[in-house]
Order: structure tokens, then C-alpha cells, then sequence
């Protein structure tokens, strides 16, 4: 697409199925490098990719001609293949069905980066849970909580 120009700021979200705190320490970098070079396969531009246990989020900029939803579904079906490839869970890896998906504009490009880079330390007060469903309800989206999160049966 000759001519087209664009600078849209975007952070994903996205849960290990059934929130288990199964992303290691041993192995997280490589996992956060995998997802990037994933990202920037597509033309996207990652900015920060960072979690804890049971969840990541990426900060990229989106190739305008790449909807959130095929990137997301290609970065999710990939990095799970790496993950069980090379064995890296006792039991078989699944990152939860969906995403959440967030703008943000330039001036704001400096908080969210580090935000997602100070993950760890984030956690220490307030759950996945808790930090979803308040981004959730801060953007405005609508959501059913019986469908929000998948749990064990």
C-alpha cells in the first residue's frame, strides 16, 4: 500500500489458559524475544513485550494493513508451538482464548512502556484479574465477567 502512513499505538493483553503461573523465570526472556521477532515478522514494530507468571502484554505499533485479531491469533498459535517444543511446560501449553487489545496516542507511549516494563512490580499489589478488568473498565469496554476468564471445570 504505497502512500499509506500510519502511527497507531496498540497494547495487547493476554492470559496462560486458566491463569496458571507456568511462564518461568528460566526461560520468560526467551519467550518475551520469541513474541517480538514474532511481532515484528508481521511489519508491526515492537516496543516492549513484558509479564509475569500468568500473563504478557505487548506494546507495538500495527502495520496498518494487519488487523489486531490475525496478528494476535499468529504471535499466540507460535509462541505456544515454541513453548511446547521445546518442553518448557510439565503439561501441554495453552494461552487462553482472546486478548484484550488497547490504544494509546503518542504522548502516552512513554507511561505505557513503562508500565509494561515494571510488570513485576506491579503485581506485587494488585492480581491479572484485578489489572484487566480496571483497563477494561477505563477504555469502556464491555464485557461479560462470566466469559472473561476461563476457569478449571
Amino acid at each position: 500500500m504505497g502512500n499509506t502512513y500510519s502511527q497507531v499505538y496498540i497494547q495487547t493483553v493476554f492470559a496462560v489458559k486458566y491463569r496458571n503461573a507456568v511462564i518461568d523465570l528460566s526461560w520468560k526472556k526467551d519467550l518475551i524475544k520469541v513474541i517480538s521477532n514474532l511481532i515484528n515478522e508481521t511489519g508491526c514494530k515492537t516496543l516492549i513485550v513484558n509479564g509475569v507468571e500468568d500473563h504478557l502484554h505487548c506494546f507495538f505499533v500495527l502495520k496498518p494493513s494487519l488487523s489486531i485479531s490475525d496478528l494476535m491469533q499468529g504471535v499466540k498459535a507460535k509462541s505456544s508451538k515454541w513453548i511446547n517444543e521445546n518442553h518448557l511446560t510439565p503439561e501441554r501449553f495453552e494461552w487462553q482464548r482472546g486478548f484484550g487489545a488497547f490504544s494509546y496516542s503518542k504522548s502516552h507511549t512513554d507511561a505505557v512502556y513503562h508500565y509494561i516494563a515494571n510488570q513485576e512490580m506491579h503485581h506485587k499489589k494488585e492480581s491479572f484479574k484485578e489489572e484487566y478488568t480496571k483497563l477494561l473498565d477505563a477504555f469502556e469496554v464491555d464485557y461479560d465477567e462470566r466469559y472473561l476468564f476461563e476457569d478449571l471445570m
